[in-house]
C-alpha cells in the first residue's frame, strides 16, 4: 500500500527568491511530526491501531493533553465534554461513506481513521497553516489514495469519499473545498488544476429513484484545468489541456 518512507523535503511552491517558511525551530518540529506519522501509518495498517494513533494525535491537538484518564460518565454537566472526547476516536464516529452499499469494507476500514484525521486536522487551527497543511495532506494521501504523485498540493477542506478509488498524478493542484466523490473512481492526470469549490463525481442517480446509483469512472487529463465551482459529472473524460468552467482573464 505504501512504497516506502518519504523524506519530507520543501515543496517548491514559488519561483521567486523569497519563499515563506515557518521559523526554523517550528519547521524542524513539523517535519519530525510528519515523519513520525508517516512511519506509524506505514508500520500499522490495522483499523484498530490506526484509530488509536489518530485518537492520541487528535486528543493533543484539540485538548492539549495526552489521551488517558477515566471519563466521569455519571455527571450530566460533563456529558458535552465526554461526547467531544469520545468523538476524537475514529472508532466512535460513523462517516457517510460507510453506509453506501458498494463500499469495500476491508479497504475502507483501513482508511477510515485516516479520513477522520484528514477532516479533523482541517477543522483545527493547524489546517489553516498552509506550509504544514500541504505537507500533512500529501503525507496522509499516500496512505489513503490508490496513487498520489509527487509535488501534489491539496489545500484545506478537500472532501473525499473513499480515497481508495482516487488516483492523482504528479504536480496536481487541488484548491480549497473541492469535492472528490470517488465512489466510482476518479483519475486526475499530472499537472491538472482543480479550482476551489469544484465538484467531481463518479456516480449517477436514477431519475425516478435517488437511491438507485450507477458508478461510472471519471477522468481528468494531464494539464486540464477545472474552474472554481465547476461540476464534473460522472463518466466525463476531460481531455489533456482542456479548460472546464470560467477563469479570470487579464484585460488591458
Amino acid at each position: 500500500m505504501h512504497p516506502g518512507l518519504v523524506v519530507y523535503r520543501p515543496i517548491r511552491m514559488e519561483t521567486q527568491n523569497h519563499v515563506p517558511h515557518p521559523a526554523p525551530e517550528a519547521e524542524e518540529v513539523y517535519r519530525r511530526w510528519l515523519q513520525f506519522l508517516d512511519e506509524e501509518f506505514t508500520r500499522h495498517s490495522s483499523p484498530e491501531r490506526r484509530s488509536e494513533i489518530v485518537r492520541d494525535q487528535l486528543t493533543q491537538i484539540y485538548l492539549g493533553r495526552p489521551h488517558g484518564g477515566k471519563l466521569n460518565l455519571t455527571l450530566t454537566s460533563e456529558l458535552p465534554g465526554n461526547v467531544g472526547t469520545l468523538s476524537l476516536d475514529p472508532e466512535n464516529v460513523t462517516l457517510e461513506a460507510e453506509y453506501y452499499p458498494e463500499v469495500d469494507s476491508e479497504r475502507y476500514s483501513q482508511r477510515k481513521p485516516l479520513l477522520w484525521f484528514w477532516q479533523m486536522f482541517d477543522r483545527s487551527p493547524l489546517g489553516l497553516n498552509l506550509w504544514l497543511g500541504l505537507r500533512f495532506r500529501a503525507m496522509l494521501g499516500r496512505h489513503i489514495f490508490a496513487h498520489l504523485g509527487t509535488g501534489v498540493k491539496i489545500h484545506q477542506g478537500v472532501d473525499i469519499t473513499y480515497g481508495y478509488n482516487l488516483s492523482i498524478g504528479d504536480g496536481v493542484s487541488i484548491r480549497q473545498r473541492v469535492l472528490l466523490n470517488d465512489r466510482g473512481g476518479i483519475q486526475i492526470g499530472s499537472n491538472a488544476v482543480i479550482g476551489s469549490f469544484a465538484r467531481v463525481y463518479s456516480l449517477t442517480h436514477a431519475p425516478d429513484n435517488f437511491d438507485e446509483v450507477t458508478l461510472v469512472p471519471t477522468h481528468i487529463g494531464d494539464g486540464a484545468r477545472i474552474g472554481s465551482h465547476a461540476i464534473i459529472l460522472a463518466g466525463q473524460v476531460i481531455a489533456p489541456g482542456d479548460d472546464v468552467g470560467r477563469f479570470p482573464t487579464h484585460r488591458d
